[in-house]
């Protein structure tokens, strides 16, 4: 297997044993994304809309790392610790992406790493 690693320091660190990405041929796998300032690696002050925003800015830049966009992501997965931010969560992504949008599922869970509020995976196509 020919797998590349995706690293950006654009984009958190990763606060385990993982990669941000990781790519083999046209597909990359882009590691679940929190809100953190990649300079402080601190979760943003703010609302859940400031999450939502930073877990894009940090997607991004991943992407950017792979050679994609967010444009290019084709399955996304987002996690939320309270169902009632998905309407900010659908708000927010319409300035984030352009039509057609990537497929999509919101799930809602208990917990979150360092007790962000909103999580995000991706499969980047290239």
């Amino acid at each position: 297997m020919n797998k590349q690693i995706i690293s950006t320091s654009q984009a958190p660190a990763a606060i385990g044993s993982y990669s941000q990405a990781t790519r083999h041929g046209n597909t990359a796998y882009l590691s679940g994304q929190i809100p953190l300032d990649p300079a402080s690696m601190e979760i943003v002050d703010g609302e859940i809309e400031a999450q939502i925003h930073r877990v894009f800015m940090n997607l991004r830049a991943v992407c950017e790392a792979a050679g994609g966009t967010l444009n290019d992501i084709l399955k996304l997965n987002v996690f939320l610790t309270d169902m009632a931010s998905f309407p900010a969560v659908n708000t927010i992504m319409a300035e984030y992406f352009t039509e057609p949008y990537p497929a999509r599922a919101a799930v809602g869970v208990a917990a979150l790493p360092r007790d962000a509020q909103v999580e995000m995976d991706a499969i980047l196509g290239l």
